[in-house]
């Protein structure tokens, strides 16, 4: 068990609207939060603004979002996360069906060990984000995350998005605990569990078992995130980060 509480990170595509309004003035709110770590999506777009509202507001993106899978050009999405200074990097989306087969899955995997290799070359890890149908679809009884993740190499990080995971049906803490610590970081999020994001609510406020999940993934970055939100979204991400500061133990 870690002697320390792990770091809460916050996914800015929570906050894309503000970042595409004023980036600078969107990161400066999430400090103001408290929050000392980002996770930012497609960086390799914006690197040099990103590292300029980093700075100005004195935070880290430990880990970032991209479109690294599907890229003719992974090689520069990993030199702009080492210029950020990213340990991570996380793509965050292959389709639905991409995930119907064992042998699907088997390529994906053989994808996703080789872009491990040249994330490692630059000092990274390289991990994949679920979203619910790697868990909805079952490949011979099992989700079809765990069939991916029997094909991947060792040194492939997941990021599981607690949210989706429930939603899919699966068992979100029963998951992670097999997953074990391949699992780097968690996306943490509440709402119903059918799916609409529209009703997304503040950690600790919906239906999903978060301190169960928290639990069962004590060595995790807890990376907070709205898909969507009805009220305040920098007041929503500062519920739940304080919630995750006093129920997180």
């Amino acid at each position: 068990m870690p002697t320390t509480k792990p770091t809460t990170s916050v996914q800015l595509y929570s906050v894309r609207d503000a970042v595409a309004e004023d980036l600078d003035g969107a990161v400066a709110r999430l400090a103001e939060i408290g929050l000392q770590d980002v996770e930012p999506y497609a960086f390799h777009e914006r690197t040099a603004a990103y590292g300029r509202a980093f700075a100005a507001a004195g935070l880290t993106a430990p880990s970032g979002h991209a479109p690294v899978i599907t890229s003719d050009t992974p090689e520069a999405i990993f030199d702009a996360a080492a210029a950020l200074g990213m340990a991570t990097v996380i793509d965050p989306f292959v389709p639905a069906e991409h995930w119907q087969t064992t042998e699907q899955v088997a390529d994906l995997a053989e994808r996703v060990n080789g872009l491990a290799v040249l994330a490692a070359e630059r000092g990274l890890e390289f991990g994949y984000h679920n979203h619910a149908w790697e868990l909805s679809t079952r490949i011979d009884g099992r989700h079809a995350l765990e069939v991916f993740v029997g094909h991947l190499d060792p040194a492939v990080v997941l990021e599981v998005d607690t949210y989706w995971a429930a939603v899919g049906g699966a068992d979100a803490p029963a998951l992670l605990g097999t997953l074990g610590d391949r699992v780097r970081l968690i996306h943490v999020k509440d709402g119903t569990l059918d799916g609409d994001i529209q009703a997304q609510q503040p950690a600790g406020s919906g239906a999903v078992d978060v301190p169960a999940i928290l639990a069962a993934a004590p060595q995790a970055t807890r990376v907070i995130e709205f898909d969507a939100y009805a009220g305040d979204v920098f007041a929503g991400i500062a519920q739940s980060f304080a919630w995750l500061a006093e129920n997180d133990r």
